[in-house]
């Protein structure tokens, strides 16, 4: 039995949107576009409507804006038409249809929509339009209504890509992809949303490891026994203060083709909760500290996608996962704890307890052949500062490694802002009793976290990427619900999709 959530179908269809079979086609109108060219026949269907609203103000060309309305003849199949004001302004032009297609899919679930289709219009490649439709509706339609007594089924079960015949015959495939990216972070969406007294951390990692192990990834779940015998002193010393035991998840994806591809690994934190520590944090928004693993959660879905995909590389992927606990077994500031590495590390602080379990983690991928590393984590309120919930801050050496993931996530439609790390900044982490302090004080925090973590990447390329900012929505939109995002699954997974572009 699968442990994934079920995701409404994609296709794709050629030909005239009057004749799609759905209960609403959506269309993405760009600025004072008329549609006249590309569906012809809407404006009479519809009587005008379109006209009517933006003469009215009702519809403006404001991004995420929409209007629905019915068809009333004409021959026209779908019986209603949801008109989506899309951007004008994107360096990549398949994103607004993304976000068009999200906010599609967030309005006919609400409207207990059973079949949607969507019009895939616009300047944008068409392979890589269609993919970012599909992404879009099935991100769309996410839901997490699991502890709801109240809970319906999703109405939405069926989506349709309404394409140019001209187009190409690949649009299938390039959909199926956008569908399984997107179906990949929705699988971390519902991890990072669990409440942590339900995801354990051996909770987390046996859920983990049978979501990736039906993509035919190989799992290995070491204990709290093997993690000892490894050395990793640093993710005991933050698993001392909780009755939880932790766990380090193990993935493989190797395909027998690809055995001297490069090995790149992605190495997600996995703080299924984070009280602070001894340096407890402040009561007011504690409860989502179980996002802590959001990181994690995003390399397991990503796996996931990477196995189901075939990526054509080898990928290693790591989550340290433990709680951090203000237990009477507690590290306290002033400690010092041995990393697997050999390094030695001051506690000054054990609410930065992310880059303790990272650093064993990072020595681990080394240690098993990585040729490339990459780790994600919810790792400092500093970011959040720099970048608010925009944009993933991007740490990390060299730069042509840096600019890959940088463009990977863009064409994922998720931004990632490179920001500065070097010797400056592990100046900052000086200690007169250990080789490292874990924190270098509050200016330039975020950049000092990520200087603690290259100090574990040894000579490869390494990037960090800080999503504290923007691994949570606290109030949702109208192209997402509230909660977790899912953010960094879709461009892990495109990392190992396309080696080639590194």
């Amino acid at each position: 039995m699968s442990t994934a959530r079920t995701e409404p179908t994609v296709t794709v269809v050629s030909g005239t949107p009057a004749d799609v079979e759905a209960d609403v086609l959506a269309v993405p109108v760009f600025g004072d576009d008329d549609l006249v060219d590309d569906v012809p026949g809407l404006a009479a269907a519809s009587g005008g409507e379109l006209a009517r609203a933006r003469a009215s103000g009702e519809f403006r060309p404001k991004p995420r804006e929409t209007l629905l309305v019915r068809t009333l003849g004409g021959g026209w199949r779908p019986a209603r038409a949801l008109h989506i004001a899309a951007r004008t302004a994107s360096p990549d032009p398949a994103a607004p249809l993304r976000e068009a297609a999200a906010v599609a899919a967030r309005a006919a679930s609400r409207f207990r929509v059973g079949r949607l289709a969507f019009m895939c219009r616009g300047g944008a490649d068409p392979a890589r339009a269609v993919q970012a439709v599909a992404e879009g509706l099935v991100l769309g339609c996410f839901e997490d209504r699991r502890y709801k007594s109240d809970r319906e089924d999703p109405a939405l079960r069926e989506c349709i890509v309404v394409a140019n015949e001209a187009d190409g015959a690949d649009l299938p495939a390039s959909a199926a992809r956008g569908r399984t990216l997107a179906a990949a972070a929705n699988a971390a969406r519902e991890l990072a949303n669990e409440p942590s007294n339900v995801l354990t951390p051996r909770v987390f990692a046996d859920r983990a490891a049978a979501l990736v192990g039906e993509a035919g990834v190989g799992v290995e779940i070491l204990d709290e026994e093997a993690i000892r015998s490894l050395g990793m002193g640093l993710l005991l010393g933050v698993a001392r203060g909780s009755s939880e035991p932790p766990r380090l998840l193990v993935m493989r994806h190797e395909p027998p083709h690809a055995k001297e591809s490069p090995v790149l690994a992605l190495v997600g934190k996995g703080v299924t909760f984070d009280t602070g520590g001894i340096s407890i944090k402040p009561a007011e928004g504690m409860e989502r500290m179980k996002e802590d693993m959001a990181g994690g959660a995003a390399v397991v879905g990503a796996m996931r996608a990477i196995g189901q995909l075939r990526a054509p590389c080898r990928v290693i992927g790591l989550v340290p996962m433990t709680e951090n606990m203000p237990g009477g077994r507690a590290t306290k500031p002033g400690d010092i704890l041995t990393g697997a590495s050999g390094t030695t590390v001051e506690v000054t602080n054990t609410d930065a307890e992310g880059r303790l379990i990272l650093a064993d983690a990072l020595w681990y991928a080394r240690e098993l052949g990585a040729t490339h590393l990459v780790d994600v984590a919810t790792l400092t309120g500093a970011c959040i500062v720099a970048l608010g919930h925009v944009s993933s801050g991007l740490f990390g050496r060299p730069e042509g490694w840096v600019e890959a993931v940088r463009s990977t996530g863009e064409s994922a439609g998720e931004s990632l802002w490179p920001l500065p790390v070097g010797e400056e900044y592990r100046e900052l982490l000086r200690s007169e009793m250990a080789d490292l302090n874990n924190v270098g004080g509050r200016p330039g925090g975020a950049s000092s976290a990520a200087a603690f973590l290259e100090a574990f990447a040894g000579d490869l390329p390494w990037t960090h990427i800080d999503i504290a900012g923007t691994a949570w929505d606290d109030k949702g939109r109208e192209d997402r619900a509230k909660g977790a995002t899912g953010v960094l699954a879709r461009t892990l997974a495109g990392l190992a999709l396309d080696p080639g572009a590194w």
